[in-house]
């Protein structure tokens, strides 16, 4: 009768990304000579059943031939970004009968998938590129917000817009959610006017700024995200970061940086004679989400009473889930 095998121990997850990890454990030589298969029980942390199943009782969810360690274990069918998992693993010896002999399960491990990283932000921005449309002009970039807001602005923070940190909406693998502090702007114009629209869905007073303040050669222009609410139309989410500035910094090893002259979503033009001014332009078929990294001042621009409604409340991005269904906007490593 073959010696039973040794319980896999000391479980160690490395090279995690977004939808992938290597995995390795402690075997002994004559477990490594003898094992034929391994048997990788994964599953999300918020969902995992305590009666983990047994080969016997139905197939276990990734089996591998064995390999040298540490395995590499991928995919995005099964794996997503920022996801906290457990694992545990087996393993087998396929015998003559086709049963296995297997060893008991190792002890659970946990661990958390990453972000995008740039390859896949890259894959991301060229879709996006394909829903941009045609470029409008605008002169202002936009926040709205309630009253309350800018009372607090004027009384507690001596007038500034301070940075605060990106909620997790749009894409689970954007680098940005949860981690980088912006102040939050829109640059949409409507068709007939030209104009910001009349609506908001943010509250009732809008400030309103020269786009130049925001959007000139000192500033670093960066992709963050594109995605959709399971609506037809989309968000493409930008961050301008002031040169050399804390911002740009998270942003440069983390983010597309796109040209300023030359891309899809927003543009800025020099001048091309003296008395000319620059011009400014933004995407059509999408909704920029801009987040300039850097404090803003109420005295670069002016605050206003919105001339429309302010409770479309359907129309907030806050903390909202991305579509996983849509093609347009969702590459294959997650969502």
């Amino acid at each position: 009768m073959d010696a039973p095998l040794a319980t896999p121990c000391n479980i160690q997850i490395c090279e995690v990304t977004c939808d992938s990890f290597r995995i390795m454990w402690d075997i002994t030589p004559e477990d490594s000579a003898r094992s034929t298969h391994f048997f990788i029980d994964l599953s999300r942390k918020e969902s995992r059943d305590p009666n983990r199943f047994k080969h016997r009782d139905v197939p276990t969810k990734l089996v591998a031939k064995a390999v040298p360690l540490p395995m590499a274990v991928r995919g995005h069918w099964f794996l997503s970004p920022r996801t906290e998992y457990c694992v545990a693993v087996q393993t087998a010896v396929r015998q003559p009968d086709g049963d296995y002999l297997v060893s008991e399960w190792s002890q659970v491990v946990e661990f958390c998938t990453g972000d995008y990283a740039m390859e896949h932000l890259q894959q991301l921005l060229d879709k996006a590129k394909g829903s941009a449309g045609r470029l409008l002009k605008f002169s202002v970039f936009y926040r709205n917000q309630h009253p309350e807001y800018f009372d607090f602005v004027r009384g507690e923070c001596g007038g500034l817009m301070r940075p605060a940190l990106k909620d997790i909406s749009g894409s689970h693998g954007s680098p940005v959610n949860g981690k980088l502090h912006g102040v939050f702007f829109s640059c949409s114009t409507e068709f007939d006017t030209g104009l910001p629209p009349k609506d908001s869905p943010y509250g009732p007073q809008r400030f309103l700024i020269p786009a130049g303040h925001l959007l000139n050669p000192n500033i670093s222009l960066y992709f963050a995200d594109f995605y959709c609410m399971y609506t037809a139309y989309h968000y493409v989410v930008l961050v301008l970061a002031p040169v050399g500035s804390e911002g740009d910094t998270f942003c440069r090893s983390r983010l597309p940086m796109l040209d300023l002259a030359s891309n899809p979503f927003l543009t800025y033009t020099a001048p091309q004679r003296p008395g000319e001014e620059p011009l400014f332009c933004h995407a059509s078929d999408v909704i920029l989400e801009v987040i300039f990294t850097d404090p803003v001042s109420l005295d670069q621009g002016h605050v206003e009473q919105i001339r429309g409604h302010h409770q479309l409340m359907s129309l907030t991005t806050a903390n909202a889930k991305k579509d996983p269904s849509c093609k347009v906007c969702n590459i294959s490593v997650g969502r």
